[in-house]
């Protein structure tokens, strides 16, 4: 783990006004430094996009861009950047902290401007991390994955960078030219309005000049989403009642349901990035994470984060619909009568249902939100939209700080702030205040246990209750956490450092969790960087992972009905580095058919202990047989591989008939020293009518 930061190493970190509200909402997590570079004013821009007149004024700088900090950690490249490597780009240089939602909130934008501008732009995320967690290398090549970023990234734990340039909030943008001088930057969200005329009024002045270079900057990604069942689970639901888990998928984009032992059964969201309504596999989210069921069971709410909106899945008919958002983040907040589905969110990231209202924690603009199912009208709950933690009166007074998982006992809202490290109740009746039971500002974090103020979480982003206690994923501290609502006492339930460990109590190991759900006296924990949900026994605290079943929901579209179960005989095998080898031949007289390629999806129950290095294979052959193989990392430990796939075959002679064949092949899989089995799914394809 890098060294925590400290104020006292010669930088101080002051707290900043977070959300600045008027017609366009910016915000900025609070920070503090040096004096900032100049501030980038906004360009005027034509109808098509275009820079405008003032626009064409030369926006080259006249002072060298700070030199780039030695001896700092790198991502997504093979060796450090610098300025002088980078003469001839325009440079964008993004200074963010891998929890803020603001600092999520631009992403988009700056996926905007490198799609518009080329190699033309390079952008650099400087990551000058709040907490002592988002020090972590590990918590940074995770980010980066979850978040898809697919810019170089530099690690500057002791905010060396940040001073350089003096950067002032999370997030800060600042720019360089393509001579390698300071043009200025810009703290808040709003990044691609702003930026865009610069850059292009940049490109275009040094392109006159001939010192515009577009030779690629070499890259070294690793960014894809992990080749597992669960791609960062973000929040999970258990329902008692229905015997039924939940579960945001949130790096696949689509929410699954599993009975509580781990058998999945269905898949919503056809797992592409996208907004749209429909049945299981037309409806797209994007990177949903809170989970809410209405009171019979029937409909499930999904907060659908990046699309700033709140879904329901009819879970008879299996289809989507929008009923509160409209795919783009707010530029303000709603009035009284404002409608859910004309009413624009931001980044709603937890649902809990009482009656007919649905409570939404609204990270983005630091509030609760209440939305009437019966009528649809929406309206702010609690919070004035400054981040902070400060009590009081639920709509004027009331600080919240970037408000995540949300759960309740029906008489009162509780739920976790991370960006405060703090957990907060409000009584759902009348105008009850706001009361803090863990946390005590904006900055102050840590890891102990203890009666009421004197306990300390880090980034906490998942609470529950049950029994008059909240268990909480204490998320950056790997920990779940138990408050107990009679003597305000919270005490650790299991997890210590990062890891992954099954066991009791301390011994167990977590990475990054966030939600969780009480069901049937168990705890199910969303272990989101370790890409698995945990089972918890609250008595007890002991951890184990819930291994998935009936792998097929998860791996394909095409419906269980059409495809052929096949189980293939247990298998021991030596761990270390193999080849996991997968055959289809067919029957005498019948050949492949490479008009119709086949295609195979491949999962691993516990990819801890087959991990791998692909998930789709595909081939073309006109033989008899075909052999794919793929590499596989084998560790001690038991798991189940399951190979979802189409196979196009032909019935040669003149009796010629092309076939396709749905199948599901499952292989138990015991990993140990000394094992000699071999790492194979073999499978003979049926004559016609068999």
């Amino acid at each position: 783990m890098r060294r925590p930061f400290s104020p006292r190493r010669g930088f101080t970190l002051l707290l900043a006004i977070t959300c600045l509200l008027g017609a366009v909402l910016l915000a900025a997590c609070g920070g503090g430094g040096p004096a900032s570079p100049a501030r980038l004013e906004t360009a005027s821009v034509s109808n098509d996009g275009t820079p405008g007149a003032s626009a064409q004024k030369s926006w080259a700088g006249k002072e060298a861009a700070p030199a780039f900090p030695a001896d700092l950690g790198w991502f997504n490249v093979d060796k450090p950047l610098t300025v002088a490597s980078l003469k001839g780009k325009v440079v964008l240089l993004d200074f963010w902290t891998l929890g803020c939602i603001n600092c999520q909130h631009i992403i988009p934008d700056l996926q905007k401007l490198e799609a518009e501008f080329g190699d033309a732009l390079t952008v650099i995320g400087v990551h000058s991390g709040k907490y002592a967690t988002e020090h972590d290398d590990d918590s940074i090549r995770e980010a980066i994955k979850r978040y898809g970023l697919h810019h170089a990234v530099v690690n500057d734990p002791d905010f060396v960078f940040w001073q350089a340039y003096s950067a002032n909030a999370w997030p800060t943008v600042t720019l360089i030219d393509p001579a390698g001088n300071l043009v200025g930057g810009h703290a808040g969200e709003g990044v691609y309005p702003l930026f865009q005329p610069i850059v292009a009024s940049l490109v275009k002045e040094f392109d006159a000049k001939g010192r515009v270079s577009r030779t690629p900057v070499p890259l070294k990604l690793d960014s894809s989403a992990a080749a597992t069942v669960l791609s960062y689970p973000g929040k999970v639901l258990a329902d008692a009642d229905g015997k039924r888990l939940f579960i945001a998928d949130s790096g696949h984009n689509r929410v699954l349901v599993a009975s509580l032992d781990g058998r999945l059964s269905e898949a919503y969201g056809s797992g592409k990035e996208g907004f749209a309504d429909g049945a299981p596999t037309e409806a797209a989210f994007l990177q949903p994470q809170g989970l809410a069921l209405s009171a019979d069971g029937k409909t499930l709410f999904v907060a659908d984060t990046r699309n700033h909106a709140v879904r329901a899945i009819d879970l008879a008919s299996g289809a989507t619909t929008t009923i509160a958002g409209t795919g783009k983040q707010l530029t303000q907040l709603p009035k009284g009568d404002a409608k859910g589905v004309q009413t624009a969110l931001s980044s709603p990231w937890d649902l809990v249902a009482v009656g007919q209202t649905l409570y939404i924690s609204m990270a983005g603009v630091h509030q609760l939100w209440a939305l009437d199912l019966a009528s649809n009208a929406i309206s702010v709950f609690a919070g004035t939209s400054r981040e902070g933690v400060s009590d009081g009166a639920r709509r004027t007074i009331a600080t919240l700080a970037q408000p995540s998982g949300i759960t309740t006992d029906g008489r009162s809202l509780f739920w976790v702030d991370p960006e405060g490290s703090a957990v907060r109740r409000l009584e759902i009746g009348g105008e009850a205040n706001v009361t803090t039971l863990v946390g005590t500002g904006l900055f102050d974090y840590g890891d102990e246990d203890g009666a009421g103020l004197k306990a300390k979480l880090q980034h906490p982003q998942g609470v529950t209750v049950a029994g008059g206690k909240l268990y909480i994923s204490d998320t950056y501290n790997h920990k779940v956490k138990i408050l107990d609502l009679a003597s305000g006492k919270t005490s650790t339930l299991a997890g210590g450092d990062r890891g992954r460990n099954d066991g009791a109590g301390t011994a167990a190991r977590f990475d990054e969790p966030g939600g969780l759900s009480v069901a049937a006296g168990k705890l199910y924990v969303a272990d989101t960087n370790n890409q698995v949900v945990r089972v918890v026994d609250p008595g007890s605290g002991q951890v184990s992972s819930l291994v998935l079943s009936n792998l097929s929901v998860a791996a394909s579209a095409t419906g269980p009905g059409r495809r052929t179960q096949v189980a293939l005989p247990a298998v021991a095998v030596a761990p270390g580095q193999t080849e996991l080898t997968v055959t289809f031949s067919s029957p005498a007289g019948y050949h492949l058919n490479s008009q119709a390629p086949g295609k195979i999806t491949l999962l691993a129950a516990d990819s801890s202990t087959a991990a791998l290095g692909q998930t789709t294979a595909s081939w073309s052959s006109d033989q008899p047989s075909v052999t794919v193989s793929i590499p596989a990392t084998l560790t001690a430990g038991s798991t189940t591989l399951t190979a979802v796939g189409e196979v196009y075959y032909c019935r040669g002679g003149e009796e010629a008939l092309c076939f396709i064949h749905f199948i599901e092949l499952t292989l138990p899989l015991t990993v140990q020293a000394g094992a000699t089995g071999s790492l194979s799914l073999t499978y003979s394809l049926p004559e016609a009518g068999s």
